[in-house]
C-alpha cells in the first residue's frame, strides 16, 4: 500500500508541472485509466489552482523587487497574443496539455484577465479530455499485436533487473 501511495504521489508530483507525465507514468506503473486520468486532472488542477491564486501575487512581487526592464513585444510574445485573439481563453485552455505546461496555460489566462471560475472550469474540461485522450490511446498501443514482442521482451528484462538487484542486495546483506 506505501509503494502505491508513494507511486501515486511521484506521478502527482511530476504532472504538476508536465501533463503527458501523468499518461506515460501511470501506464508504466500499471494503474487503470480511471486511476491515470484521476492523478493526471489531480496534479494539473493543483498546478492551476496553485497558480490562479499565488502568481498575481508572485509577479507583483517580483516586479516590485527586479523592476525588469524587457522588451515588450518578443517572438513568443506575439504567438501568445495571435493564439489569444483566434482561440480566446478556451483555447489556451485546449492547447495546455498539448504545447504547454498547466503553469504556462495558467499564467497566460491569469495575464490576460480571465476570471477565476473560467480559468478553473476550462481548464479541468480540457484536462479531463486529454487525459482520458491520452491514457486510452496509450492503452490502445499497447494492445496492438505487433508490438506485443518487444513489450514482453522489456517485461523480461525488467524481471531480470529485479532480481539481478535483490540478488546483489542479499549478497551484500550476507556479508
Amino acid at each position: 500500500m506505501i509503494e502505491y501511495i508513494l507511486t501515486f504521489l511521484t506521478i502527482y508530483s511530476f504532472c504538476l508541472f508536465k501533463f503527458i507525465a501523468g499518461p506515460i507514468l501511470g501506464t508504466a506503473a500499471g494503474f487503470s485509466i480511471v486511476e491515470i486520468v484521476f492523478v493526471t486532472v489531480l496534479g494539473m488542477m493543483s498546478s492551476v489552482i496553485g497558480f490562479t491564486y499565488i502568481g498575481q501575487r508572485l509577479r507583483i512581487r517580483y516586479q516590485q523587487v527586479f523592476k525588469p526592464k524587457r522588451k515588450i513585444f518578443t517572438k513568443n510574445s506575439r504567438r501568445v497574443v495571435k493564439v489569444w485573439r483566434n482561440f480566446g481563453a478556451i483555447g489556451v485552455a485546449a492547447i495546455t496539455p498539448l504545447v504547454l505546461t498547466p503553469i504556462g496555460g495558467t499564467i497566460i489566462m491569469n495575464s490576460f484577465g480571465v476570471k477565476k471560475e473560467k480559468i478553473f472550469t476550462y481548464m479541468l474540461v480540457s484536462s479531463i479530455f486529454w487525459a482520458l485522450m491520452f491514457s486510452s490511446c496509450i492503452d490502445l498501443l499497447l494492445k496492438i499485436p505487433v508490438l506485443q514482442p518487444f513489450l514482453t521482451q522489456a517485461v523480461l528484462h525488467q524481471e531480470e533487473f529485479q532480481y539481478l538487484e535483490s540478488t546483489l542486495a542479499w549478497q551484500s546483506a550476507a556479508l
